[in-house]
């Protein structure tokens, strides 16, 4: 029976936070993550097994769909079925279930909830300097840091597979990761809590880090793509100027113009988020008028939600900003941490607060708004985003990959709370690493064997599908 202990009191108590209390030393904390060795060694880390499973993955999946646009439903099935990589990205609701259960340290700090590869990537700092780091949080909540890791490292067991490389290449990859995710949260574990939240991954930083030639030569070729994508550039592209002022380009069924009732709605739910953001970027965001809005499909676990991208124009027509609004629901993590009570009153709200937390740099322009009852979260749309490409990826660069984005994962994790502790637990040794790499295989098997299932059901019609809106390149494109 998988052991679950929760150590950590609930990130969003304002209780919590008090300088007069009395906090354990790092000593302290550090010597406690020991001794939850005792509580689960670490090879039990590597522990799967399909019939503890609690929950029917198509059954998770069904329920995921309801309360999606309907019209999007085939196009976010046909994502999922393209590739096994392609249904893990669809499927956080499927492995925060499974993952629930397993034996874990119940240390929770907040933790992204869908660290798959896709979900690392490029984007400006408000300097405008580019960084690397987690760029999607449509889950995040306090959870078992465990489980950010072993989806990561199950995703890279699945992604080396899709890359044709062997199955020691692929835990070669998986224990890169989890080895780096160790050595980094060790040396965070000993800085001060200012220093740690400093730390990033600058362009410079992330080049040196790729030891191998491959990999720095498409980390380069992304860079150079991500610095291209902003909204000055991506206005001669997306939109057209009509009588009646610039508006954007259609391409149905992936980009259209809603209606006029909620395109106002949407009007006003802009207004409405203002408030969310510092008074500097409220007041630049206010400097610009609406000029269009339309939906756009985008990603794979966030296709069938509402998701709106804004044209907003400033006194110059040069002077261009694209907002993207997404629906934000309750995370996949939220019931198996409390139940069916809520935490948040704004999912919205939930999903940038955490961003910040996981983030060393963040999008000013992030803040939340509710359109017609629905609650959203709004970034900018077009912000140097981008990542590095893992088509036809080498085995050696999949592996120095591996290593950079666990670095990243333990980054984002120090940021908020649990560090020491996890420090602790994980110690010197590889047998923790080891045992997530054990892990990843046996995910790996089990994501091909769910993507099999989906497929089948797809062609039983439990499922609609549209294969031309669903059109993506490749499944090991960016996004949620």
């Amino acid at each position: 029976m998988a052991r679950q202990h929760q150590i950590l009191p609930s990130m969003d108590n304002s209780a919590f936070y008090s300088v007069r209390k009395a906090l354990p030393s790092r000593a302290e904390r550090t010597e406690f993550g020991r001794a939850l060795r005792v509580w689960l060694p670490h090879e039990e880390l590597g522990q799967w097994d399909l019939n503890a499973r609690r929950d029917d993955p198509i059954e998770l999946i069904k329920a995921s769909h309801e309360g999606r646009l309907e019209e999007l439903i085939a196009i976010r099935v046909a994502r999922m079925i393209s590739s096994p990589y392609g249904f893990l990205r669809g499927t956080a609701v499927v492995m925060a279930s499974d993952v629930a259960h397993l034996p874990a340290t119940g240390v929770q700090p907040i933790i992204c909830g869908d660290s798959h590869l896709g979900n690392f990537g490029f984007y400006g700092s408000p300097e405008g300097e580019l960084v690397m780091d987690l760029n999607d949080f449509d889950e995040a909540h306090p959870g078992g840091w465990e489980w950010d890791l072993r989806r990561l490292v199950a995703a890279i067991w699945v992604a080396g597979r899709e890359n044709g490389h062997s199955e020691d290449d692929c835990y070669a990859a998986a224990l890169a990761c989890a080895l780096a995710y160790r050595d980094e949260l060790s040396g965070l574990a000993q800085m001060p809590l200012l220093g740690r939240s400093f730390n990033r991954l600058d362009l410079d930083r992330l080049e040196a880090s790729a030891t191998d030639a491959d990999l720095r030569t498409r980390i380069h070729a992304a860079a150079k793509t991500a610095r291209k994508r902003t909204s000055d550039r991506a206005a001669p592209r997306f939109t057209t100027t009509e009588s009646d002022g610039r508006r954007m380009v259609t391409d149905p069924p992936l980009l259209t113009r809603p209606d006029d009732r909620t395109a106002d709605a949407i009007a006003q739910g802009v207004d409405d988020y203002l408030p969310s953001l510092s008074p500097h970027w409220a007041r630049v965001v206010a400097g610009h008028t609406l000029r269009d809005v339309a939906q756009k499909v985008v990603g794979v676990g966030s296709v069938g939600l509402r998701a709106w991208v804004v044209l907003l124009e400033g006194s110059n027509p040069a002077d261009v900003l694209f907002l993207q609004l997404k629906q934000a629901r309750r995370s996949v993590l939220a019931r198996h941490i409390h139940g069916d009570n809520a935490w948040h009153d704004h999912q919205g709200q939930r999903v940038v607060e955490y961003q910040q937390a996981l983030q060393t740099v963040s999008d000013p322009l992030l803040g939340w708004t509710t359109i017609d009852g629905l609650q959203y979260y709004v970034r900018q749309f077009r912000n140097m985003k981008g990542t590095v490409p893992l088509v036809d990826i080498t085995a050696q660069s999949l592996a120095d990959y591996a290593g950079i984005v666990g670095r990243l994962l333990a980054k984002g994790h120090a940021r908020t709370a649990g560090t020491s502790m996890i420090a602790g637990y994980l110690g010197t040794q590889d047998g923790a690493a080891v045992a997530l790499a054990e892990f990843a295989r046996r995910y790996a098997d089990q994501t091909e064997a769910d993507h099999a299932a989906l497929v089948a059901a797809v062609k039983r019609g439990e499922f609609p599908v549209d294969s031309d809106g669903g059109a993506m390149g490749s499944a090991f494109r960016p996004g949620g």
